[in-house]
């Protein structure tokens, strides 16, 4: 593996791969690596001849400067665990190798970052798309990998790339979870041993919600989970939404959609913490 810290220079090397015809898989992090993230590089492997990783903290999409402050930075240990994947380069790029000036692009995704995320977050996916755009204009993937788990950002990094015409597949990959089915995440290292016992009850709620909602209305389900988690003196709902899986709009039967997610957002003290749950997908 081959640490890279110049668009420059990751732009060379990619150049090279691809002249003798290898195909370019990427996997954009913000480090603090878990195995959801080599979940990520694995697939990128299996797919794709090179696979390229990013460990950037974007300063754009945090609204809330204690939170980017917060946020867990190991680099080396990053480097000690992708060191046993499929990665081949692994760009670690400084805030002006990323922005060289100010980034001020706006983008319209229409309903799409309105809701949940959107709106609990305002500016987050602005910030999603200037990174994501930023690092898919250095590196020029072929494929670009992402977990699940932010169901939401996938809808905005698709729609991204329909808008800016970019040639890159996006790949969602499930959600890997620790034994106890709490959703891997860079942010369970910030919880207390408190709010890690208790932070379970989440992927519980969902996953149980599944079958209460084959006897249930949305309405009801919704409510089910938001007092199930709620009841806990650890947790607190910040949204549950039960949604159409393409145009992110709440649904209000099952009959509505063929495809209905829900997602959530959920606060363990300060840390805050998302999940969501297939209830239904004709594709699957």
């Amino acid at each position: 593996m081959e640490v890279v810290e110049t668009s420059a220079q990751l732009a060379a090397k990619i150049k090279d791969f691809k002249a003798s015809g290898k195909t370019i898989g990427f996997v954009p992090t913000m480090g603090a690596l878990h195995q959801g993230h080599l979940s990520l590089v694995k697939e990128a492997g299996r797919l794709c001849d090179v696979v390229v990783v990013s460990v950037f903290v974007n300063p754009t999409q945090f609204n809330n400067p204690d939170d980017l402050d917060r946020y867990p930075r190991d680099i080396e240990k990053d480097m000690a665990l992708l060191r046993q994947t499929a990665c081949e380069l692994l760009f670690v790029p400084s805030v002006n190798e990323v922005y060289p000036e100010p980034d001020t692009r706006v983008f319209d995704f229409g309903s799409i970052d309105k809701v949940m995320e959107g709106q609990f977050r305002p500016g987050h996916f602005i910030g999603v798309a200037q990174v994501v755009s930023r690092l898919f204009d250095i590196v020029r993937p072929h494929k670009a990998f992402f977990g699940a788990k932010d169901f939401q950002q996938i809808a905005v990094v698709r729609e991204m790339v329909r808008q800016l015409n970019m040639s890159v597949q996006v790949v969602d990959c499930p959600i890997i979870r620790e034994e106890d089915g709490l959703a891997m995440s860079s942010r369970n290292l910030l919880l207390n041993d408190e709010q890690r016992k208790k932070a379970p009850l989440i992927a519980r709620s969902l996953f149980d919600s599944c079958n209460f909602a084959l006897a249930n209305g949305v309405k009801e389900t919704r409510q089910m989970v938001m007092d199930a988690i709620n009841a806990s003196n650890q947790l607190e709902v910040e949204y549950f939404e039960i949604v159409d899986g393409n145009t992110l709009q709440p649904v209000m039967l099952w009959d509505d959609s063929d495809y209905i997610v829900g997602c959530i957002a959920v606060y363990a003290g300060e840390i805050r913490l998302i999940d969501n749950v297939v209830y239904k997908n004709s594709m699957s």
